[in-house]
């Protein structure tokens, strides 16, 4: 069987194809008003340079020249990582009592875990093409998802700080552990061997004053760009391009579907 005029099935069909489209799009339109309301919140970051956290990069400045403060846009997939991790989310469903507001029911520990993944599946940690580093919240509540997102991006900030830092606390024990070794041979040691000891006494001083300043500066492992602040405006369901999108699609559909009834229609004649 031919296939049948395009024309000739728009002027006859033309009323049966609306019909589907504004159907299609009304039930479309009752499915988006029963979804929630959600705003977006996000906050943006740069990858601090890891060379900050060297002592030499800091007490050298010959050092410090070759360096720059930012790190590349590859460090971010450590911190991307870490932020599919579970407790990351687990701290701020205690922290902002999420069971409570996402209306979980079930037993206690369930429940927090429920409400974690809700979290997870309502927020987005990435890489921008830009190098940036982008923590996005989508919540009903938008103050409360910008306050979302910035925690998020500050446990992130906040557990790398620590990992960067571990290295100069470790070091900074062994040092101190050390000096007291020598300290304790210099007080029963010769008065000879006591010179010597002194001037080891003396370098161990110094880079422990070095090592405790590098521990208490705790240098970052993010810049914090922008803090995310409550949205003025719905991000989600966005009710212009998914209704322009169903009634194209129907349209399309109402179309093909008057040609296969068509086609029958000729078929049996």
């Amino acid at each position: 069987m031919d296939m049948p005029d395009l024309f000739y099935i728009i002027e006859n069909w033309w009323k049966k194809i609306l019909l589907v489209a504004i159907a299609l799009t009304t039930l479309v339109v009752i499915l988006l008003f029963l979804q929630p309301r959600l705003y977006l919140s996000e906050a943006t970051a740069l990858r601090a340079s890891s060379y900050t956290t060297d002592k030499a990069s800091i007490f050298n400045r010959n050092i410090e020249a070759l360096y720059s403060t930012l790190g590349s846009a590859d460090d971010l997939d450590m911190i991307i990582g870490t932020a599919q991790l579970d407790t990351v989310y687990l701290y701020q469903v205690d922290s902002f009592e999420l069971v409570k507001h996402y209306s979980i029911d079930g037993k206690p520990d369930l429940a927090r875990r429920k409400a974690a993944v809700r979290l997870q599946k309502n927020s987005k940690v990435m890489k921008s093409g830009y190098g940036e580093l982008k923590v996005k919240v989508w919540d009903k509540d938008r103050v409360l998802a910008a306050h979302l997102a910035n925690s998020i991006m500050d446990r992130l900030h906040f557990i790398h700080q620590g990992l960067l830092n571990e290295s100069n606390v470790s070091t900074l024990s062994g040092l101190q552990t050390r000096y007291r070794q020598l300290q304790q041979r210099h007080d029963t040691a010769s008065a000879e061997r006591k010179q010597s000891l002194l001037k080891q006494l003396e370098n161990y001083e110094n880079l422990i004053g070095e090592y405790e300043l590098m521990v208490e500066t705790k240098q970052p492992a993010l810049l914090i760009v922008e803090y995310a602040r409550p949205s003025l405006k719905i991000d989600k369901p966005r009710f212009i391009p998914i209704l322009a999108a169903t009634l194209f699609l129907s349209l399309v559909f109402g179309f093909f579907l008057a040609i296969i009834l068509e086609r029958k229609k000729q078929t049996i004649a």
